[in-house]
């Protein structure tokens, strides 16, 4: 007897459907597996075999082959587990339910329990796509799959479980559904820009910065506040919208980050990796072709801390995701493409002793010392970083004073503000901000007169820039302009971006 039961394999963001088709007949007791599977699905059957008997049903004396259609696609993982196991049932006639319009998704424990799997909402939302509604998933799941609309899911602990439910014997309740609420889940952060003494300078441009999505380096001294800064970039970024929540989940549910009670993350993400990471481990990639730190920190923030201190080729590695807001890994067994659309935000030392331009300390290091540290960051990848800004020791009387400091939720509102205009504006190019803008959208929202366009020359030629400079830096002034509620780019809009431009 032949069974046919639905479930999908997982390749980057994608759900792959799958057909378990599972093959009870005559002849010497064995289990095969086949149709391109990889370690994980083979020992499946071990674990399929031993949940069935340990769930007090009964395990098939005869030939089992289970074929999983279509044969060329690799599956890997333990998610199919669930579906091999009801199609074992079902094909020595221990199930007799029509399952043909449910998918079936699922790690087997020894016990029979069914375990949480990664990548449950992408697949879904695959699923949903292909037309198919019915869904039966991990238990720990349950709540990351609760926020897709027009789909019933149950949530099974146990392989019983799914057995009783499907024969009737112990119907489950459909999970319920949740809404979208940015409000009563707005994490609080332990960073505020009210702790940030001084700095006048570098919070103003972390306001443009993060007012038009700009890429932004802090160069100063050990100990004057540039991680401190940096940690306060999700404190003022926008509420996520729905649909960027939803995109931002999908890449943190397939890398298993996703936190168990945390169906879908309302927050932006900050990732610091340290800096001995490796390339792979920055833009993804590897044996199951995994996202990287770029990708975890689609919608949010790449914080890079002391920024030379990482290896050329993974420093390198970010200058066509900077471009794009995707990133494509290819290997032998796959290829798979990440978002990677992301604020940068990096920081370093002036010199290797970090004392280099210091009113009151002694800088020990020779020109040709500070030249190749500052060289450990290429100049094309600088050409990317549209904010360079020197970050200056506080004094004394600065971090004593008791005044107040303005706040993240104040300097969120007028974010907010800009970021609203930069989305009417864009409403019709599929672009969110300045950050954004290609060469067709300068032309058609960044109209300069002759007075900007002579204090652009003059940058372009003093400070020999290169024309992705150039554009940056408009687009840089396109946000100051917002910022004011300005309609055209001003000289002195102009003269603040050029002033960010050069460290």
């Amino acid at each position: 007897m032949i069974s046919k039961i639905n479930s999908y394999a997982l390749l980057g963001l994608k759900g792959i459907p799958v057909s378990v088709e599972v093959d009870v007949s005559n002849g010497l007791p064995a289990f095969d597996i086949v149709g391109l599977a990889d370690t994980a699905v083979k020992e499946s059957k071990e674990r399929v075999r031993t949940a069935i008997k340990n769930s007090g049903r009964k395990v098939p004396t005869q030939r089992i082959t289970a074929n999983l259609a279509p044969a060329d696609v690799k599956k890997e993982g333990s998610l199919l587990d669930l579906a091999i196991a009801v199609g074992v049932l079902k094909a020595s006639g221990q199930l007799l339910v029509d399952v043909k319009d449910t998918v079936f998704l699922g790690e087997l424990c020894l016990d029979g329990s069914v375990r949480r799997i990664n990548g449950v909402l992408p697949i879904i939302i695959s699923a949903l796509a292909e037309n198919y509604k019915n869904f039966i998933i991990p238990f720990d799941n349950a709540v990351e799959a609760s926020y897709v609309e027009g789909i019933t899911v149950y949530a099974v602990k146990s392989l019983g479980e799914t057995i009783d439910h499907l024969s009737g014997l112990k119907p489950l309740q459909p999970v319920e559904k949740k809404g979208f609420n940015i409000e009563q889940n707005q994490k609080t952060y332990t960073s505020d820009l009210s702790y940030v003494k001084g700095q006048k300078v570098a919070k103003r441009a972390l306001e443009v910065a993060v007012s038009g999505g700009h890429n932004l380096l802090f160069v100063g001294a050990p100990g004057t506040g540039k991680t401190m800064l940096a940690k306060c970039i999700p404190t003022i970024m926008p509420d996520m919208s729905f649909k960027e929540a939803l995109d931002t989940t999908k890449i943190h549910s397939v890398a298993g980050v996703l936190k168990d009670n945390e169906g879908i993350v309302y927050t932006r993400p900050f990732r610091s990796p340290h800096h001995t990471s490796t390339r792979i481990s920055l833009t993804g990639g590897g044996a199951d072709l995994r996202p990287g730190e770029i990708s975890l920190a689609h919608n949010g923030v790449l914080f890079l801390d002391e920024m030379p201190e990482y290896s050329r080729s993974t420093l390198e590695a970010l200058r066509q995701p900077l471009e794009d807001g995707v990133i494509t890994i290819s290997r032998v067994t796959g290829s798979a493409e990440y978002p990677a659309n992301f604020m940068l935000c990096g920081s370093m030392n002036p010199c290797p002793c970090g004392n280099y331009g210091s009113e009151d300390k002694v800088c020990n290091c020779s020109a040709s010392a500070i030249a190749k540290y500052k060289a450990r960051i290429s100049g094309p990848l600088l050409d990317r970083i549209d904010l360079q800004i020197q970050v200056d020791s506080v004094k004394y009387s600065e971090l004593t004073d008791d005044g107040e400091s303005e706040s993240s939720a104040e300097v969120r509102k007028r974010v907010n503000r800009t970021r609203l205009i930069q989305k009417e504006r864009f409403k019709e190019d599929g672009i969110m901000t300045n950050a954004d803008m290609g060469e067709k959208h300068l032309k058609k929202y960044c109209k300069l007169s002759a007075e900007c366009e002579t204090i652009l020359k003059n940058a372009y030629e003093s400070l020999g820039l290169s024309p992705r400079a150039r554009s940056r830096i408009i687009k840089v002034a396109r946000t100051i302009a917002d910022m004011g509620l300005y309609e055209e780019i001003r000289p002195e809009h102009i003269l603040e971006a050029v002033s960010y431009r050069h460290s």
